[in-house]
């Protein structure tokens, strides 16, 4: 007689509440993940809703005033064309000297202007009075009679204006993140080929029209239109330029939060200066650092090789053509570096990279100059200078190069800035002399001389491009150690500003690369 096996088996409602359980679990896990993409997705929104406002906002109105400041800085070359310098009974070379004793004043102040700027609450009065007070001495250069009044006056166009450009860039980079940078910062650069191309054909109105009007010589109208037409942007960039993250007036509590809170996300650590830094801290820090001396003479030598801007109506002039055709002649080749600055930014900040996107152009520049040393013919002089004006879509990329390269602390990037710049901008004093007038109609000289410091400028954005490689290397290396030491201060700075914990504070910092 065979017994049967006992038979287990679990009961039936064991597996229905097993069931349950499970199906709840997942219920719950696809909540919590509906959950973060919600949040991921609002916060992808809100960012772009920022960004946006900070585009239709800030960045017209700093491309306005840039545009204005150029045409206020070179009125002179145009002037020159319609009787400035026989007015006022300058010689070659005193007329040289005024066209360099602005960057005598305005190269210095830039370096103490930045590092001011980054402990000023209110950047945007700072900026907006500076804009109203070279205006002002721009339209008093109209009443000047002699070497000594336009020299002054000069000398006090220079003052105001070393405010803005440096200014400005720092101003994008403590709200745009690094991938976001260069083409912001290349639309407002943009802004100046515009105006270059903007104030010739400004100028040849004016030139071509007033003369005589009210008695009163048409280059002194120049000088009176574009002065007033500054001082009332001036007045109004007092309400649409915006401060810091944390205190600009336009922005929501939650957009100012969201501002600070990307920037830190965007280098790993907290976009402000420690307690204790001083207005002169982040001097000491920038000239301590060995890639800021190199770029401070990169960009002195690059400004050398591009100086002819300030000469650029007398180089067209050299065609053959009138006055009002001459500065006519002079815009196209300005536009056409806008629309090749605007893309070439664009397409660094997708790549990150940064030394071809710079430094191809000034070869582009050299190859310009090598056509203008081989032929006075027409057309090859004219398409030279559409490949010479092409050269400032790599000064461009000068500045953001240096706040990617230096991104924190912020006093250190704002006096890094203002050294670069500063110092580049003495190659725009010495390039006042080398376009002579006795060198001309070819200027092969001049030429010569510029194309030697492009070759140099060349060189030394290789040895940052090299310095910086061997800096990512160095910090593939330091990423364990950062759980310890000096850095861990900064990391729970971010992390306390983000709302998220050290470790993953720690872990966004060690995605931070330079881009080079």
């Amino acid at each position: 007689m065979q017994t049967e096996s006992p038979r287990f088996s679990l009961s039936p409602i064991m597996p229905i509440e097993y069931e349950k359980k499970h199906d709840s679990y997942v219920e719950h896990s696809a909540v919590v993940s509906d959950n973060i993409v919600q949040e991921v997705e609002a916060r992808q929104a809100a960012e772009r809703r920022l960004v946006r406002k900070l585009d239709f906002r800030l960045l017209p109105t700093i491309v306005i005033i840039f545009l204005m400041n150029y045409i206020d800085r070179v009125a002179i070359t145009s002037a020159r064309l319609k009787g400035l310098q026989t007015d006022l009974s300058l010689s070659d070379v005193q007329y040289d000297t005024v066209v360099a004793i602005l960057y005598a004043s305005y190269c210095p102040i830039q370096i103490p202007s930045n590092m001011v700027l980054n402990y000023i609450s209110r950047p945007s009065l700072y900026i907006s009075i500076c804009v109203v007070l070279w205006g002002l001495t721009s339209a008093l250069t109209g009443v000047t009679h002699n070497f000594a009044g336009i020299m002054a006056c000069r000398v006090f166009v220079g003052l105001p204006e070393a405010a803005f450009y440096p200014g400005g860039i720092y101003i994008l980079s403590r709200w745009y993140t690094r991938k976001e940078l260069a083409f912001r910062s290349a639309i407002l650069y943009a802004g100046l080929l515009i105006s270059l191309a903007f104030g010739s054909f400004w100028a040849a109105g004016i030139l071509g029209t007033m003369n005589g009007t009210m008695g009163i010589a048409a280059w002194r109208w120049l000088f009176y239109i574009e002065g007033a037409v500054t001082i009332f942007i001036g007045f109004l960039a007092m309400w649409l330029l915006p401060d810091y993250p944390h205190n600009t007036r336009w922005l929501t509590p939650a957009e100012r939060h969201l501002a600070q809170v990307r920037l830190a996300e965007d280098a790993g650590e907290a976009d402000k200066d420690s307690e204790q830094a001083s207005v002169f801290e982040g001097l000491k820090l920038a000239l301590k650092d060995p890639k800021v001396p190199i770029f401070m003479l990169m960009c002195c030598s690059q400004l050398l090789g591009l100086s002819f801007t300030n000469f650029f109506p007398t180089l067209t002039a050299t065609l053959g053509y009138s006055t009002t055709n001459t500065l006519l002649m002079a815009a196209p080749p300005w536009i056409f570096a806008a629309i090749a600055t605007i893309i070439n930014a664009r397409h660094a900040d997708v790549t990150g990279e940064r030394f071809f996107h710079q430094t191809a152009w000034w070869w582009v520049v050299m190859v310009g100059y090598i056509i203008s040393l081989s032929t006075m013919a027409t057309g090859g002089r004219y398409f030279s200078l559409f490949l010479m004006a092409s050269g400032y879509c790599g000064f461009t990329l000068t500045l953001v190069w240096v706040a990617n390269a230096i991104p924190r602390p912020p006093a250190k990037r704002s006096a890094a800035i203002g050294l670069v710049n500063g110092f580049g901008n003495l190659g725009n004093l010495m390039g006042s002399y080398i376009w002579s007038s006795n060198w001309g109609p070819e200027y092969h000289q001049s030429m010569i001389i510029a194309l030697c410091a492009l070759a140099f400028a060349s060189l030394l954005s290789f040895v940052i491009r090299v310095l910086l490689v061997r800096e990512n290397k160095r910090t593939e290396r330091a990423e364990l150690d950062l759980m310890h030491g000096p850095e861990r201060e900064r990391i729970e700075e971010a992390a306390k500003l983000e709302e998220i914990t050290f470790e993953e504070a720690v872990r966004r910092r060690m995605g931070f690369r330079y881009l080079y």
